[in-house]
């Protein structure tokens, strides 16, 4: 997911645009250890572990004629430091953010393949639980499938991220001005997961994860927990609000710790199950640029992809179309008009499908987007496969 740490934890950084105070919260978060100083004047902390060598002086606050100095100094000791969590500080330093922690047990020992494989799965469980953090923000659903998918990948890629050594431990930097709603989310769907997963466990209701739906809970947060869980001796997840920025409204100071273990699969894994079940299909009146087209034999039904202008919250969509509106989304897309069609939006699928397409009509633009459909349909003529083979169950 995402983008390095490397890539913000390497920037200098101004002494002048930081509070010393917030330097002091995020040494204590990543186990620093304040060993006292001048009272009132400056604090001396030390990093965690057996690092030698280095040692910072962090004022209290900007009160004193030092204080600019000794943050200077403080802040090139820490791009010295040899601790891992000394570029953790120098990141929660340049970008204001949340953070998320995963911790894993997973036996010790193994390849080094094995390892590379348990970074891996710890990665893409932690990206799902972000983008589930992230689609709550956006609609509370049991089951999104591709809907929001362009929005959250978005938002994912302004998360920073460290490294997952052994597949064990993973930290996520969520900016405050992007993702605080979605990590606050995250959050709140946690526990609500956790009490769900408790009370299913207790008596064999899956009530419980109905009503979790409301609180951001969805068969992606419940995917993400179960690769997460797999092959683990147990997980544990933690929220970490940015000491800059404070708490947000409606959220403890400080969250518990959320845990889960492998006596929680079934329950996560039937809820995964239900919450696609469920979900019902939508009516929509879509509008969108054809960009394939395919049918068995000329004249007859067809199958159009869609590029999604509006009217859904998806990307692209597959719509099965009788001979006449076929031929008209045909000729539409040949002279680089999109086209308005209704029908339901299936969950079947993950939601890239809308059954019973009808009432196709071609929807007028302004000149600029035309010239820019038709420079697409240019760039991927190739697509345009009318009557030229194949059948609308291969797409």
């Amino acid at each position: 997911m995402y983008r390095p740490t490397d890539e913000y934890g390497a920037r200098p950084l101004d002494p002048a645009q930081f509070d010393p105070a917030v330097l002091g919260a995020l040494l204590a978060r990543h186990g620093w250890r304040r060993r006292g100083g001048a009272l009132g004047h400056y604090a001396r902390w030390t990093p965690p572990g057996q690092v030698a060598g280095t040692s910072l002086l962090v004022p209290h606050d900007r009160r004193f004629p030092d204080s600019a100095e000794l943050l200077a100094e403080a802040l090139a000791a820490l791009e010295r430091s040899a601790a891992p969590s000394a570029r953790e500080v120098l990141v929660g330093l340049a970008v204001p953010s949340d953070e998320v922690r995963w911790e894993r047990e997973i036996p010790d020992g193994g390849s080094g393949t094995a390892h590379w494989v348990a970074q891996e799965q710890l990665r893409g469980a932690a990206r799902a639980m972000l983008t589930a953090g992230a689609l709550a923000t956006y609609a509370r659903a049991g089951y999104f499938g591709a809907r929001h998918k362009r929005q959250a990948e978005g938002f994912l890629g302004q998360v920073l991220v460290g490294p997952a050594p052994a597949g064990r431990r993973l930290a996520a930097f969520v900016p405050v001005q992007a993702g605080r709603g979605a990590v606050a989310g995250l959050q709140r769907a946690l526990h609500a997961a956790r009490d769900a997963t408790d009370y299913q466990r207790a008596t064999g209701g899956m009530e419980a994860f109905d009503a979790a739906v409301g609180l951001g809970v969805c068969h992606e947060l419940a995917q993400a927990l179960i690769a997460l869980v797999r092959d683990a001796e147990g997980v544990r997840i933690t929220v970490e609000w940015s000491p800059a920025a404070g708490a947000p409204a409606g959220c403890p100071a400080r969250p518990e710790p959320v845990e889960f273990s492998p006596g929680d699969l079934p329950a996560l894994q039937r809820a995964a199950r239900r919450y696609v079940r469920e979900e019902p299909s939508l009516p929509v009146r879509v509008t969108g640029a054809v960009v394939r087209l395919r049918r068995e034999r000329p004249g007859g039904p067809g199958a159009v992809r869609l590029r999604v202008i509006n009217g859904a919250d998806v990307g692209q969509v597959r719509v099965a179309l009788g001979e006449e509106d076929y031929r008209i989304a045909g000729h539409a897309h040949l002279v680089g008009l999109p086209i308005r069609v209704s029908g339901r939006l299936e969950s079947r699928g993950g939601f890239r499908r809308i059954t019973g397409g009808r009432d196709v009509t071609p929807v007028q633009v302004d000149e600029a987007d035309r010239d820019r459909l038709l420079k697409s349909l240019q760039e991927n003529f190739g697509t345009f496969e009318e009557a030229c083979g194949g059948s609308p169950a291969d797409e």
